[in-house]
């Protein structure tokens, strides 16, 4: 990749200010395209400093029950890949300039077409992309490809990724590398705080990219004490709960549906500038 992107620009001033970078999690178009754009654009006021849109599909298989439960509540309303890419454009045009991140799995990419996605991708401001299904033995399918079209490829370590194969896990990674704190989904719980963060040294070791962690992250105090060590907090399980928690009966929105999410978001966001680091 060539040039400086939005993500690395953000990571650099959270850098700055000695802080973590707060990173969050929702689902495009949970509950309905209307009101999850309307929460896009209410995160970064609310504090967010990278938006992961996670990318409706209907085999999750890294996703925990409340984003599975978002992804199928953005698909019953109508959520294609297109309408996530429009969401992200409309965002744009809005001058909001908070780097956006697609998080999701290969097939709907594969469908779409890559050189495509990747063109459209670029067009309406997309920064990053995870794509959890696709180990670093596949770069050639979109990792890449994406690189070269100037869209950062995030890769996610996890407990299990050892020191070998670390390197290979890191190879064509750019923008940041997302620790997954725990073993299973998203949505648990984090045992050991101070295992994470020796995870967390471990990866610094084998790159200069900051190091986001993710999986588990509920509260202020949670994202306080990652913050501490990390780069980034990631949240996105609890975000995507108080979404499903404001709904009615009839699972729609209801006027408590976005500030239910950005109260939430403050909160963090209260959490990860409490922790003063030297800055960069």
């Amino acid at each position: 990749m060539t040039g400086q992107t939005r993500i690395q620009t953000r990571f650099q001033a959270c850098a700055a200010e000695g802080r973590a970078a707060l990173v969050t999690f929702v689902t495009a178009g949970d509950p309905d395209f209307d009101t999850a754009s309307a929460i896009l654009h209410a995160l970064p006021a609310a504090g967010a400093d990278i938006i992961e849109l996670g990318v409706p599909f209907t085999d999750p298989m890294a996703d925990g029950i409340p984003v599975q439960l978002a992804g199928q509540r953005a698909l019953k309303a109508g959520q294609t890949l297109k309408k996530t890419l429009a969401m992200v454009e409309a965002f744009r045009a809005a001058g909001n300039d908070t780097p956006i991140v697609l998080m999701g799995y290969y097939n709907p990419i594969y469908v779409y077409g890559v050189e495509r996605f990747l063109s459209d991708a670029k067009v309406a401001g997309v920064d990053g992309l995870i794509v959890v299904d696709l180990p670093p033995e596949e770069d050639a399918e979109l990792c890449l490809p994406a690189l070269a079209a100037g869209v950062n490829f995030i890769r996610l370590a996890t407990p299990t990724t050892d020191d070998k194969r670390l390197p290979k896990v890191l190879q064509n990674t750019s923008g940041f590398v997302y620790y997954v704190s725990m073993t299973g989904v998203t949505g648990g719980t984090i045992a050991n705080y101070d295992a994470v963060g020796e995870a967390v040294a471990r990866i610094k070791r084998h790159t200069d990219l900051p190091v986001a962690v993710g999986f588990g992250v509920k509260t202020a105090a949670d994202a306080a004490a990652i913050a501490k060590g990390a780069d980034g907090v990631v949240v996105g399980s609890s975000l995507v709960e108080r979404i499903r928690l404001s709904l009615d009966v009839q699972g729609k929105a209801t006027e408590k549906t976005v500030s239910a999410v950005t109260s939430l978001v403050s909160e963090l966001a209260a959490g990860v500038r409490s922790v003063a680091r030297a800055a960069a």
